[in-house]
């Protein structure tokens, strides 16, 4: 559970930049605690991210200010959603963005072609990347929002890429410190990260092979199908 898990979740962020967690906590959850497991997909996250942004690296200044627009809120709404876990439901907020995104993947993946929003929405990023941060606070689930817009957004797969990988990589990061700043990873933890790192980079290394086989057009139909899978894999979780 612990390879196949590993292999999944990297290969995933390798291809698309988030949902390693939702994948593999599907197989972690079968031999660790849920905080466990969350540690260790945080971990292997942020260094399988890394790689991501090695391949998108030349693409990050030329859309440095929507990555700021996106991530500086985000930054803002993670320690606020942290706060928050001890007033709301972290149950039923998965199960309504379970919902939302089952229906925004089903409803995008049926259209023959999906929409191309040009144009700047200054106010609408930094709203997204504020919720995204609070949605990372509470539940893990930062890149839900952000990926459902962008993936309408009439922009390049690089572009796309390079904005969403760097969001999700530097919150991750800041996840992972608050983790190592409670004490979260014990000698079991580190065991397992020791194991499931090796096999997630090679993973993630299969995942940018294929990302970089994509065209535009396949790289946003393939946000919406995640987007998708992730909201029925969120919904088995929540009835299983």
């Amino acid at each position: 559970m612990l390879v196949l898990g590993a292999f999944i979740g990297g290969f995933v962020n390798g291809l698309a930049g988030f949902g390693t967690g939702l994948f593999a906590l599907v197989f972690f959850l079968n031999v660790m605690p849920p905080l466990q497991a969350v540690a260790v997909i945080i971990v292997f996250s942020v260094f399988a991210g890394a790689l991501g942004l090695s391949v998108v690296y030349s693409d990050i200044a030329p859309n440095k200010g929507a990555i700021i627009t996106l991530l500086a809120p985000g930054l803002i709404g993670a320690p606020i959603g942290v706060w928050a876990l001890s007033y709301v439901s972290v149950d039923m907020l998965r199960a309504l963005v379970a919902v939302l995104l089952v229906f925004y993947g089903g409803y995008f993946t049926l259209r023959a072609d999906l929409p191309q929003i040009k144009g700047r929405f200054v106010g609408l990023d930094i709203a997204i990347g504020f919720v995204g941060g609070v949605l990372g606070g509470l539940a893990a689930l930062s890149g839900a929002l952000p990926t459902m817009w962008y993936a309408m957004r009439a922009l390049s797969k690089q572009n796309t890429r390079a904005i969403l990988q760097c969001y999700n990589f530097t919150l991750l990061s800041v996840t992972l410190a608050l983790l190592i700043g409670n004490r979260a990873f014990d000698r079991q933890a580190v065991i397992y990260c020791v194991v499931a790192i090796p096999i997630a980079m090679v993973a993630a290394r299969l995942g940018l092979i294929v990302y970089a086989r994509l065209s535009d057009n396949q790289f946003r139909r393939l946000l919406v199908s995640l987007a998708l899978f992730c909201g029925l894999l969120m919904v088995y979780r929540i009835i299983g």
